[in-house]
């Protein structure tokens, strides 16, 4: 995935309002970028840190600017979670992601019953594999986790991932680490034990888990490779 122009450098000042960032552009301009992380965004918010802006100027946009990414000490680090599910069909139709290799049809945004859908379905003659895509930019000691919040949401996703498992479909979480090397992927328990719960019974039930961690860019990311998952 790489960006179309070249991304805008500032400073951030301020994330508020969940959808909103003030940053500083070099030139001295403040502006207000869409932020498109609804998440608490732990370790990737901090005042004067510098991030990167696109520019997308258009009639039905209020905010031309969208933050794109934050630098958290040496690390760069994809704050969008719209890119993480583009990051996930391309490396699914690229061949990064092994596991989901295979199926002749993908589709987006896919129903699964009035009132829930998931990120992706796979496709065969008489096989269906869902996909559910979950954007992940916390690390701690080292190691990235997700949530970042409390996130009923992701628990609710995962409740229909072992439903749909259970009725003999395949049912996979691909979690989208947008930041650098990473040994290790495993659920925050101190943020939200009960998604960490969830995700052991979903592990049990058969839903299958994998991480990938994306190399992150000024001038793109893409997915790399897949880390050890610890449950």
């Amino acid at each position: 995935m790489r960006f179309p122009a070249p991304l805008i450098p500032g400073t951030l000042v301020k994330r508020y309002k969940r959808f909103l960032a003030d940053v500083r552009l070099d030139d001295g301009t403040l502006v207000t970028a869409h932020c498109t992380n609804t998440g608490s965004m732990l370790g990737c918010n901090a005042p004067g840190s510098q991030v990167y802006l696109s520019e997308q100027p258009g009639k039905n946009r209020k905010l031309p600017y969208t933050w794109e990414l934050i630098r958290v000490g040496r690390t760069l680090v994809g704050i969008n979670t719209l890119a993480a599910n583009r990051l996930a069909r391309e490396g699914i139709e690229s061949g990064v992601v092994k596991e989901l290799q295979g199926y002749e049809r993908l589709r987006p945004e896919v129903p699964t019953r009035p009132g829930s859908r998931l990120d992706f379905l796979l496709e065969n003659p008489g096989q269906q594999c869902y996909v559910e895509v979950k954007n992940v930019t916390l690390v701690m000691d080292g190691v990235a986790t997700f949530p970042d919040a409390v996130s009923e949401r992701g628990t609710r996703h995962l409740k229909e991932l072992i439903r749909l498992r259970r009725r003999g479909h395949r049912a996979v979480l691909l979690f989208v680490i947008q930041r650098g090397p990473c040994p290790s992927f495993r659920p925050a328990d101190e943020i939200d034990v009960e998604y960490g719960r969830w995700l052991r019974r979903a592990a049990r039930a058969g839903v299958e888990i994998y991480p990938y961690r994306a190399r992150v860019t000024v001038r793109g990311i893409s997915l790399r490779e897949a880390v050890p998952l610890q449950l």
